[in-house]
């Protein structure tokens, strides 16, 4: 368990670089037992994603495969995984995991923090699929040794688009789920096991958004933010996860009635999108305005730090140029699932940027002497660094240096969006307050 006591700082780090990552919602305990149960979309990242939102040491069940695998068993191994056997593992399965539940419940019953995918498979589906026992079962064993409840702890993980670097992804973590009235019955009791069981999914159900098919999120991601910032709403990223699940379920509703006036509002919503797209805004920054004397001192502001910034970040994009452009084609020679890619993306790129520094270190020792080497070994890490933060910047500069020319010199057509913006929330309070 060598990587154990520096998975919740590296996982932190790696997440933040592959994605924008945010973290909402309740704070996870950080004393005592506690059992983590998370939604699954991208396979070995997801416990890196739960592990940066608990911040302490987890240990969590991953299928016995993964330690044999020849790519990341030794990261499964060196974190302290506990195996789990399917069925299909072979014919000892049943009475290995007999093992995992007993390792499992000595954890929590000394105070550890465990992690467990409910689902029991990484998935790429729109929705949360159908819970395993297995977390219940846990629980329900291990509180004859703690005393009786402890928390049980959601986790919904959401990726806007999860094999995209530096793509947006958000972690939810929700309240714990009540089970004090169901700790005394026991691991045995098939009753308190299916009873927690649709505990634990309704409140994964509450932190995630479940779809009935991938084409909906960019409707519902317009339509939720339309209404946003049109009606007002609660601007905290867990408030606006919830009102996307919420209107997930209305869209499912309503999609029941054929003749119904969703279908025309969807398709108006979509072409509200499509102009937007063009314009490269979102419903929030259309209905924003151009005010000058803020203008002039955000232009400022971006001209002191891009001063500094720039210079470094082109220096870092070009000594970076190499291993960055090699990590997309390296990563699909592995023909990896697609629950996989977003993982062997970063364990690939990962590897190709430390050899990559390593090796530029060498030389430079070679050739200026030791110290030079290990200077370069440690600022190259941090120019990196510098350099995705000065990039990110740029992109959201540019974009709204573009955006403030574009009110200023398509008046015309922004006030007609406005007003079509404004009638298209109204018609979405109406219509969602119907479907509920």
């Amino acid at each position: 368990m060598w990587l154990l006591p520096v998975f919740s700082p590296l996982s932190r780090f790696a997440l933040r670089v592959f994605y924008r990552l945010g973290v909402t919602g309740e704070r996870v305990p950080q004393r005592g037992p506690v059992l983590l149960v998370a939604n699954h979309p991208n396979s070995l990242l997801d416990p890196a994603a739960v592990v940066a939102v608990a911040g302490r040491p987890v240990r969590f069940l991953a299928k016995a495969p993964l330690f044999s695998h020849g790519a990341v068993g030794w990261l499964v191994r060196g974190s302290g995984a506990i195996p789990v056997y399917r069925r299909q593992d072979g014919p000892a399965a049943a009475g290995a995991n007999d093992d995992t539940f007993r390792a499992v419940q000595d954890a929590l019953a000394a105070g550890a923090a465990v992690g467990i995918f409910p689902e029991g498979i990484s998935h790429t589906s729109p929705a949360l699929a159908p819970l395993k026992t297995g977390a219940a079962r846990i629980a329900l064993g291990a509180a004859a040794r703690t005393g009786g409840a402890f928390p049980v702890v959601p986790v919904g993980l959401v990726f806007r688009d999860k094999e995209a670097f530096r793509s947006e992804g958000m972690a939810v973590v929700g309240e714990p789920v009540a089970w004090d009235d169901l700790a005394a019955r026991g691991e045995g009791d098939r009753g308190a096991v299916q009873e927690l069981t649709a505990r634990i999914a309704e409140a994964l159900e509450r932190v995630t958004i479940n779809l009935e098919r991938w084409e909906d999120a960019p409707l519902l991601e317009t339509a939720e933010a339309i209404y946003s910032v049109e009606i007002g709403a609660d601007p905290v990223p867990a408030a606006r996860v919830r009102r996307m699940r919420e209107a997930a379920a209305a869209l499912a509703r309503l999609r029941q009635d054929e003749r119904g006036p969703w279908r025309s509002l969807a398709r108006e919503v979509a072409g509200h999108a499509r102009a937007l797209r063009v314009l490269g805004m979102t419903p929030e920054q259309l209905k924003g305005g151009n005010r000058t004397a803020l203008a002039a001192g955000w232009l400022a502001r971006q001209a002191a730090f891009f001063a500094l910034g720039v210079p470094v970040a082109a220096l870092g994009t070009v000594i970076f140029f190499i291993p960055y452009r090699l990590t997309r084609p390296a990563a699909g020679l592995t023909h990896a699932t697609p629950d996989m890619r977003a993982t062997t993306k970063l364990l690939i790129g990962s590897v190709l940027h430390l050899l990559w520094i390593a090796a530029l270190a060498a030389l430079v020792g070679w050739r200026f002497g030791p110290l030079a080497g290990l200077a370069a070994l440690l600022a190259l890490p941090a120019m990196g660094i510098v350099t995705l933060h000065v990039r990110d910047r740029w992109r959201r500069a540019t974009g709204e240096a573009r955006r403030f020319i574009l009110r200023a010199r398509r008046r015309a057509t922004i006030e007609e969006l406005r007003t079509r913006q404004r009638e298209l929330a109204a018609r979405l309070h109406a219509i969602t307050t119907v479907a509920r």
